[in-house]
């Protein structure tokens, strides 16, 4: 009796099975308009018009040593090799350990250079925080130089200044050096 059941059940089973999986696709639901695929309202003769790139992303070593990531919202190639950026973030890492989140709203990639203008705010992490309009960056030496005025906020008070440069000294330290009408307001 058992093994009748068995064997009507091997049969049974897999004709139900195939019948689930059937109605499946014989009796499809209608597709619903609003739930399609939204397509994206762009000029395309503006975009071949103006070519660019949204959320590019750069990283290498330069020659000192130093870990470079850059980022931008939006970039757009320039003559020759240079490309230029808006909302740019630039993450400087030494190989010591110190280490700097710059954001600029402008920026031009150059061949051994990257231009940050337009209000540039550098933030290290040894306590400094400065502003200055304009940051060039030359990934060959590893030279950061600031023009324009800067305002910095460092762990000893407030530093005012015409230019910065940072660079390594002969012992392989970071040096930030400032120049033109230096003021320093200190605060114990």
């Amino acid at each position: 009796m058992r093994s009748r059941v068995v064997a009507w059940l091997r049969v049974l089973l897999p004709l139900a099975a195939l019948a689930i999986l059937s109605t499946l696709f014989l009796l499809p639901d209608s597709p619903d308009p609003d739930a399609a695929i939204p397509y994206a309202d762009v000029d395309a003769e503006e975009l071949a018009r103006n070519p660019r790139m949204t959320r590019p992303e750069f990283a290498g070593v330069m020659d000192d040593g130093a870990a470079v990531t850059l980022t931008a919202e939006q970039a757009t190639p320039t003559e020759g090799e240079n490309g230029a950026a808006q909302q740019l973030r630039m993450t400087w890492r030494a190989e010591d350990g110190l280490a700097a989140d710059l954001t600029a709203p402008h920026g031009e990639v150059k061949a051994d250079t990257i231009n940050l203008s337009g209000g540039v705010r550098v933030t290290t992490s040894d306590g400094w925080a400065l502003t200055v309009p304009t940051l060039d960056t030359d990934t060959a030496s590893g030279v950061m130089t600031g023009e324009g005025g800067l305002s910095a906020f460092a762990p000893f008070g407030r530093v005012y200044a015409d230019r910065m440069e940072m660079s390594r000294n002969d012992d392989g330290q970071h040096v930030l050096n400032l120049s033109g009408g230096v003021r320093l307001l200190y605060q114990p």
